[in-house]
């Protein structure tokens, strides 16, 4: 299995290629390989990004079948069933890399702060589950003066929640944390912008200088 560092390398990469509207060879006949995964997989990365259907990680880093290994939720949140995911992946495959990717203009980021500026009793219970995890993270800006630029709020919450999504992985869990503290693993946070599909790495990354 390849180093974190040098897997994190390929995303920056690949994330290039994507902006810049090329696709490297190996991705398009990634198809070709079907038959070689049939028997294992051995995913470079972890991704841990929203459902939304605008961020797609294999298309944003352009990779193909069998790179990454993608467990994909509204608002990137993590639940006991995203870190048994996220530990099946690294404890069976052996891989070295986990992003958690949000992006710009998450709709479950703004389903919380607008539950929380103006609380509805419409939500279902399910819909409730994904706006509490949200919570503990965004809730704290709206006692700054952040309450009163709404764009920077919501900027400033993505990027909160993105950073306790990471951290829930880098202590949530027995098994992370072992992979951790032995330099087995690297949980990283970044931004996928809508706007421009350039993703920005932001937390927990290495010095590599």
């Amino acid at each position: 299995m390849i180093p974190a560092i040098e897997a994190l390398k390929r995303l920056q990469d690949g994330n290039s290629r994507f902006v810049s509207g090329v696709r490297s060879i190996d991705t398009l006949m990634s198809q070709m390989r079907r038959d070689d995964l049939l028997t294992g997989q051995t995913p470079f990365a972890i991704i841990l990004g929203c459902s939304d259907s605008r961020a797609p990680a294999e298309l944003i880093f352009d990779q193909g079948l069998g790179d990454l290994f993608v467990i994909r939720v509204a608002g990137n949140v993590v639940a006991p069933s995203q870190v048994g995911s996220v530990e099946f992946a690294a404890d069976r495959f052996g891989t070295r890399l986990v992003v958690v990717m949000g992006h710009s203009m998450c709709g479950a980021i703004l389903a919380t702060l607008e539950q929380l500026q103006e609380p509805s009793k419409n939500q279902s219970h399910n819909q409730l589950s994904i706006v509490d995890r949200v919570r503990p993270s965004v809730e704290p800006l709206l006692a700054t003066e952040l309450k009163n630029d709404h764009n920077e709020l919501v900027k400033q919450a993505i990027r909160a929640n993105i950073r306790a999504s990471a951290n829930h992985l880098r202590h949530g869990s027995q098994l992370l944390e072992q992979l951790i503290a032995k330099g087995e693993l690297l949980v990283v946070g970044a931004e996928y912008s809508l706007e421009t599909g350039v993703v920005t790495f932001f937390d927990g990354m290495p010095d590599t200088e």
